[in-house]
């Protein structure tokens, strides 16, 4: 079959062009032995059935990251078959820096199709491009195109059995770039766009860095509100009222043995007091995660599209560089307050292992989730605001140590950021709805299924009495480490299914200011709950999640096991 590879630098419309090339029906997958995601599709050429794949952005193919070394092996592979295309994506706001691309594209000899796209942008900045002059030069066909509206889309596909090699320009390649802007563009003179004011205001640490904050809660506050909004009004109520009822009256029907009916419904039939599948196990990825990650993901693809992303990790990257991490960490790492699943999701933007480990360490050390904090605070804050501070501030610096420890073990330089900052884009809501029914997609083929073997696994171990069996093997020695009562081995066991309701169960214990403390440091450190786990282990790697569930567990030990010696007296 015939291939298009879709190249270009990062941020210039390249996986606008892919949608409109091949429509929905695409599949994203990680290249082999790598983190970085490419994406494929097909389109029709002359009636012919041509596999199109939108390649990872890069800015040169003398790769300084990841995600450029894949690049360059997905063009040598192409480059060892016949009847392969390049289709180079082109911002024409910036040919200059597009064209070192563009060189080093030619000199590989294949057959090469140039989108100079961003075509309106340009004309508003006041740049005219003599786009026939530059074919003329390069020896390949050139295509002004606006991919968020289509303009140019058609010529561009009928262009795409024109693809030719070009010329190889062997002079050195900033003078020969230079000399072709000089030859096809021209710049009026203009005032500043209200755009590049809003650029210089989110770029600049004095006023970005504040902004940075702003914008990064409200983020925050709109994927809570819109997921708790989602769970609450819509989806809660249809499965408890709807589907639960017709669950019921199917199964009560029916002549099931009893173990069966135990698997599928749980001890109890209400959803997260028991390990049902067919209750518990839908319930926590469509009733729990989905609202959470339907609004992150809408947020996620809006601040992509308007070209904030590489503004952000820009402005964060000195603090998170010395925890060994890069910009684009902040992300999850807020996310991570609200929800661990996204935040977890949100680590795809990381190119390499060593940063998605360092990064779920510190999302899953530095605070609870928004449901465990709330639960937390409603314990503790009645004794004092002190010791709401001596829990959050234990995680946070805790989390600060860990993630410096892990930089050191696990080697490897922390590469600098390389970003180009787009200029900002109005966003096409079409496109961005596209996006994220693409990454829900993800999600509901890849996390549910394990969640759901999860509960599936767990419930056999439950009724099998294996986890009895570790509670009373385990339990005696840790409560005396941690010097909490022995009522309170039942909520710790539980905590796995869902950690805010276990921590709101040590209400009724009746325990001490010392003991609440303790307790509530431990259940967030010791395990993540049972849909982080799973979606953890499908992002790190099943050996990377002992790894780091290992530490929260070493650590949430030490530290609670110095709590119980310190506060003594309390």
């Amino acid at each position: 079959m015939k291939k298009i590879l879709l190249m270009g630098n990062p941020n210039v419309g390249k996986s606008v062009i892919f949608s409109r090339l091949t429509g929905t029906y695409v599949i994203t997958s990680n290249y082999p032995g790598t983190t970085v995601e490419f994406t494929k599709g097909y389109t029709e050429i002359n009636g012919e059935k041509v596999e199109v794949i939108d390649v990872p952005g890069a800015y040169t193919l003398e790769p300084t990251n990841t995600a450029e070394e894949v690049a360059v092996k997905m063009l040598e592979e192409a480059s060892r078959e016949k009847d392969c295309t390049i289709i180079q994506v082109i911002d024409a706001t910036n040919l200059e820096r597009n064209l070192i691309l563009t060189l080093q594209l030619l000199s590989r000899n294949l057959p090469l199709l140039i989108a100079l796209n961003l075509w309106d942008e340009a004309k508003h900045l006041g740049i005219q491009i003599d786009f026939q002059k530059l074919e003329a030069i390069l020896g390949v066909p050139v295509v002004p195109t606006v991919a968020i509206t289509g303009e140019g889309i058609k010529e561009l596909k009928e262009k795409i059995p024109e693809a030719k090699k070009g010329k190889c320009l062997m002079g050195e390649k900033w003078q020969e770039i230079g000399r072709i802007i000089d030859e096809v563009q021209k710049v009026s003179h203009r005032h500043h766009t209200f755009s590049e004011k809003l650029n210089d205001l989110t770029i600049r640490p004095a006023t970005g860095l504040p902004l940075a904050l702003i914008i990064l809660y409200l983020v925050f506050l709109f994927v809570r509100l819109g997921g708790e909004s989602l769970t609450t009004y819509l989806l809660d109520p249809i499965f408890n009222k709807l589907y639960l009822p017709f669950l019921a009256r199917i199964i009560n029907q029916s002549s099931l043995p009893k173990f069966l009916v135990r698997i599928l419904l749980g001890e109890k039939m209400e959803p997260l007091s028991g390990l049902g599948l067919l209750t518990t196990g839908p319930y926590i990825p469509f009733v729990i995660v989905f609202p959470y990650l339907f609004v992150f993901y809408l947020l996620l693809s809006l601040l992509e599209d308007i070209g904030y992303l590489p503004r952000l990790a820009t402005l964060l990257d000195t603090f998170f560089h010395r925890l060994g991490v890069h910009g684009y960490s902040s992300v999850p790492i807020i996310l991570g307050f609200g929800c661990k699943v996204p935040a977890l999701l949100a680590t795809r933007l990381l190119e390499r292992k060593r940063e998605k480990i360092i990064t779920t360490a510190l999302l899953m050390m530095m605070a609870p989730c928004l449901p465990q904090s709330a639960m937390i605070v409603s314990l503790i804050a009645p004794h004092g605001t002190k010791y709401l501070f001596l829990v959050f501030g234990l995680l946070f610096f805790l989390s600060l140590i860990v993630s410096f420890l892990l930089s050191k073990i696990f080697r490897g330089e922390t590469l600098e950021l390389f970003l180009e900052i787009p200029p900002y884009r109005r966003p096409v809501f079409s496109l961005l709805w596209q996006k994220t029914w693409l990454r829900l997609k993800g999600f509901l083929k890849e996390a549910v299924p394990l969640i759901l073997g999860g509960v599936f696994l767990i419930s056999i171990l439950e009724i099998s009495g294996v986890i009895d069996l570790i509670g009373k093997f385990l339990g005696k020695p840790l409560l005396y480490l941690l010097g909490l009562p022995e009522r309170t081995i039942g909520v710790i066991t539980t905590g796995f299914l869902r950690k805010d309701v276990s921590i709101a169960l040590l209400a009724p214990l009746n325990l001490t200011l010392k003991q609440l403390v303790i307790a509530s440091i431990f259940l967030t450190l010791y395990l993540p709950c049972l849909s982080t786990f799973f979606v953890m282990g499908k992002e790190l790697g099943w050996e990377n999640l002992l790894k780091v569930a290992a530490i929260q567990l070493l650590s949430g030990l030490s530290v609670c096991f110095i709590l119980n010696q310190v506060l003594s007296g309390t």
